[in-house]
């Protein structure tokens, strides 16, 4: 098993920077692909980025590109979100995922078979 638990979620206002950190724990391993996902009420689960298990690789949603920063310590077992340029319609439950080194379908939450118990932020404009 492999648990996931995500950190960082606030309160901020539209502009400001917010950084969320995901710990792994378990039987976790380095090659694992990980995905954010957030979830505003009353919506789909939608996809924001991932990273391949190197690194290497890196996919965005659209709506997020230019503004958020996917990264990964290995070693430390720890996927960051680094969330620029905040606006209010980023406003939901963020979600990160771990899921098989495969880079293939990256932004499909079908592929992710482990999830984190998610972290709110809330942007004001």
């Amino acid at each position: 098993q492999v648990q996931l638990v995500e950190s960082g979620g606030g309160l901020v206002q539209a502009g400001d920077s917010l950084r969320l950190s995901c710990a792994a724990s378990g039987r976790t391993s380095s090659s694992y692909a990980m995905g954010w996902f957030r979830q505003a009420p009353g919506k789909e689960r939608e996809f924001v980025g991932a990273i391949s298990g190197s690194g290497g690789i890196t996919d965005y949603a659209d709506s997020v590109k230019g503004r958020f920063i996917i990264s990964r310590d290995n070693a430390k077992r720890t996927v960051l979100l680094q969330m620029n340029s905040l606006k209010p319609e980023d406003t939901a439950v963020y979600y990160c995922a771990a899921g098989p080194p495969s880079t293939y379908r990256l932004s499909s939450p079908n592929r992710y078979g482990y999830w984190g118990q998610g972290t709110q932020v809330t942007v004001s404009s």
